[in-house]
């Protein structure tokens, strides 16, 4: 298949995406969905326009997907305004911690005594199945930095922390498919989860701060808040944290998270108090790169704001744009090449799995965890819901498969992987407007 069939591809799907939004904003649908159904079409034998092979793809697949993953994460974590110390941290906590991990057990059980899969397929293939996608899921999470609603911000923070959880279990799931002589269990304990894990999350939290107060202050100091390319500081900032963060062994997928949370608390820093607005809210848009004038226009009003919450106002907001654009395109472009290889690898025993994942193992999973943040029913049946998989479990998929995986495992895992991926999108994607719709109209009646 040639570059410039598969370029086509994505200009009609993006054509075809431009041309309907009118409709589809209206319709119970996610763009994801129609993405998953043009995808299947265009590989489907009747068409027959593309075809790829993932056992000599999965190489460029992993790349791809993961930088899918960490611009999601670092924009993600970027979103997130409230202070490690508030209440509303526990619900992500809890969902990426307890919650996470009864999940991996419970798909792990679920396959090695219901399908009859190994050990180590179960509890790999349940490592990369448990995680909450925080690509897909930002229907569910956060819209900016001022929406603490306890829900999206629950999913928000699992989104960004369940990676530091998640990756040291699909290790253990390769590592348990070597020889059982091997002595790798107190390197797994202390490399993969307690080294890696504190590492990805200081560094990248530090350098996403330090970084972020730097830039602020050469910006005031030379004049220059407004002009300067806040998308190469992002670039920057995502490929720093994510390779040097790697280079000793921690984490990279939680580095970048930890970035854009050090990042958006260097803003934090230019309030008069964490209570105040995010600084993205607080200027009109610029236009041309215009100086602006230290007297913004808020809702109507005149507010005076020094030089460095107007040089925090345009960073933010220069990168967040640039965030949703580049999500988007790789959403697209992703879950369009799911749809086309679905046909080829649909496995009925995904219906099983991702029956009992999405309505029993994750909801019976949180409301067994005490989250105790004064989450009545309802909320916590849409966080038991709203678990959604996506390009973050192709990622894990495409590197186990290309880091040791044996092939007749890589064969059943990517089958099932990818069956329950799309399963999630098309049952996550029609659900997610209507209930979202109802939450939202019951929390405007409720005080």
């Amino acid at each position: 298949m040639t570059f410039i069939v598969w370029f086509a591809m994505l200009g009609a799907v993006l054509l075809v995406l431009a041309l309907s939004s009118s409709y589809l904003r209206w319709a119970p649908v996610t763009t994801s969905v129609v993405c998953l159904g043009l995808g299947i079409a265009l590989g489907s034998p009747a068409i027959g326009l593309l075809q790829l092979d993932l056992s000599k793809a999965s190489g460029w697949l992993e790349h791809l997907t993961e930088v899918a993953v960490l611009f999601s994460l670092f924009f993600s974590g970027l979103k997130l305004r409230l202070p490690l110390r508030n209440p509303r941290w526990r619900t992500a906590f809890y969902l990426a911690g307890p919650v996470l991990v009864l999940c991996i057990g419970g798909v792990s059980l679920l396959l090695h005594y219901a399908l009859n899969m190994s050990w180590g397929v179960s509890v790999l293939i349940g490592a990369i199945l448990a995680p909450t996608d925080p690509v897909l899921a930002t229907l569910v999470q956060v819209v900016d930095a001022q929406d603490d609603d306890p829900v999206r911000f629950g999913l928000s923070g699992e989104a960004g922390l369940n990676d530091g959880v998640a990756f040291p279990f699909v290790m253990l799931g390769l590592l348990l498919q070597r020889d059982p002589g091997e002595p790798w269990f107190i390197h797994w304990v202390f490399g993969d989860v307690l080294w890696a894990a504190s590492v990805g999350a200081l560094c990248g939290y530090w350098m996403g701060r330090g970084l972020g107060k730097l830039t602020l202050y050469l910006r005031l100091r030379n004049d220059d808040s407004t002009v300067s390319p806040n998308d190469y500081l992002a670039l920057a900032l995502v490929t720093l944290a994510y390779v040097i963060t790697e280079a000793i062994q921690g984490y990279g997928f939680l580095a970048v998270f930890a970035a854009g949370l050090g990042l958006r608390q260097a803003e934090v820093l230019t309030a008069a108090s964490p209570s105040d607005p995010a600084a993205e809210h607080l200027v009109q848009p610029v236009v041309g790169h215009q100086h602006v004038a230290p007297e913004l226009a808020v809702k109507g009003d005149v507010v005076e704001l020094d030089d460095s919450r107007v040089a925090a106002a345009i960073m933010l907001g220069d990168m967040l744009a640039f965030g949703s654009l580049v999500e988007r395109a790789l959403e697209v472009f992703l879950v369009t090449l799911l749809g086309v290889v679905l046909l080829e690898h649909w496995d009925w025993q995904g219906l099983i799995v991702a029956g009992a994942l999405f309505c029993i193992i994750r909801p019976l999973s949180v409301f067994l965890t005490p989250l105790r943040q004064g989450l009545d029913a309802p909320q916590r049946g849409l966080l038991g819901w709203f678990g959604i998989k996506g390009i973050g479990s192709l990622y894990y998929l495409f590197y186990a498969i290309n880091h040791g995986l044996p092939p007749s495992a890589a064969a059943q895992s990517s089958n099932l992987v990818l069956s329950v991926v799309a399963l999630s999108i098309l049952v996550h994607g029609l659900s997610v407007q209507s209930l979202l719709a109802r939450y939202q109209a019951r929390r405007k009646r409720t005080p």
